[in-house]
């Protein structure tokens, strides 16, 4: 990604220089789709919108995150949290650029999870929503086991633990492997999403790593790494899987569904925004059960004014309760996995 010179920089030798920049993953549900906001540039490729952190207007990373999501945007961001500080040497590759930088110069990039209700309406220029399964397409078993997997996942994962140049490092793979895609006896875990985009990019699986080891690759082969989910920009896939797997886990033990949810809402809504989160669908009724006795929700009276079929009871968030349990989560069943063989 082209990124915007970044002013704020600290000079670690006579050559190279540290810059601080500040990504975020916009997140929300429309539709039943899982989206992110997301910044198209003239790489062909996207990116996570992206500013730079100015120390002498900022106070602190998030108020700059605050603001120039807010200006570039024009959507106010809710519940916001720091993801990770991104700054290995290489991770940025293509290496991002610095105002008058040298080579060797150093970005760190401090990633922020942010949640909205709605696909707001969006002023920067070439933004545009995405749904985060466009990269990652292994992660949604709505509609049970993802064709990827047995077609190109699994089989190229098997070969690359065959190249393995030890009997010790096969062992590491396979262990690996099934430990993230829930192989080998283990269950598939929603909130190893980095973990799984890890593997494939380490064993060359996903565009990224061919673009970023400059290896001369075939265009059959290229073609097949833009199947495993659109490419992005710098290492801004890696950071959306970041957040993906803490925004699954968080489900459990804070209440911030709610910061996805309109101001009203029925329990099948609810329901189908949490199931397009986590990847996987519930059990109806269970899932009503353990909804209600939450204390986070309270029902307004109301149905829906839908014709045809029966109108369903509009909830809303119930404040106290929110409060109240502000350290808890919603009670998320494992996924139910029909595996009919492992990788090996």
């Amino acid at each position: 990604m082209n990124n915007p010179p970044i002013s704020s920089r600290a000079a670690s030798s006579p050559t190279a220089n540290v810059a601080i920049g500040l990504n975020a993953v916009l997140a929300t549900v429309d539709g039943g789709s899982p989206k992110v906001l997301c910044v198209q540039t003239g790489e062909d490729a996207l990116g996570l919108p992206y500013g730079p952190f100015d120390p002498k207007r900022h106070r602190t990373f998030e108020i700059g995150m605050r603001e120039w999501v807010e200006r570039q945007t024009n959507i106010s961001l809710g519940f916001i949290e720091q993801l990770y500080t991104f700054g290995d040497k290489g991770r940025e590759a293509p290496a991002a650029a610095l105002d008058g930088g040298a080579e060797g110069d150093r970005i760190i990039s401090v990633g922020y999870l942010a949640l909205t209700p709605a696909p707001d309406d969006t002023l920067a220029k070439d933004a545009t929503w995405r749904d985060w399964y466009s990269f990652f397409p292994w992660e949604d078993w709505r509609g049970g086991e993802p064709n990827i997997l047995r077609k190109r996942i699994f089989p190229e994962l098997s070969k690359w633990i065959d190249r393995a140049k030890s009997s010790t490092a096969r062992d590491e793979r396979l262990s690996r492997i099934n430990t993230a895609f829930g192989l080998g006896g283990f269950g598939w875990e929603e909130e190893r999403t980095l973990d799984r985009y890890e593997l494939l990019y380490e064993a060359s699986l996903v565009f990224e790593a061919l673009r970023d080891r400059k290896t001369t690759k075939s265009n059959t082969l290229q073609s097949g790494t833009r199947q495993t989910g659109a490419p992005m920009l710098s290492d801004h896939r890696r950071i959306l899987a970041t957040a993906i797997g803490r925004l699954r886990g968080k489900l459990k033990y804070r209440p911030i569904i709610f910061d996805m949810m309109g101001s009203t809402f029925t329990l099948l809504q609810l329901q189908h925004t949490i199931e397009a989160i986590v990847g996987f669908e519930f059990h109806k009724q269970n899932f009503r059960r353990s909804v209600e006795k939450s204390g986070f929700i309270e029902n307004t009276g109301e149905t829906t004014g839908q014709s045809g079929g029966r109108p369903a009871a509009l909830f809303r968030i119930h404040r106290d309760g929110l409060k109240d349990r502000a350290a808890a989560g919603l009670a998320i069943p494992r996924m139910r996995r029909d595996m009919t063989a492992d990788i090996n």
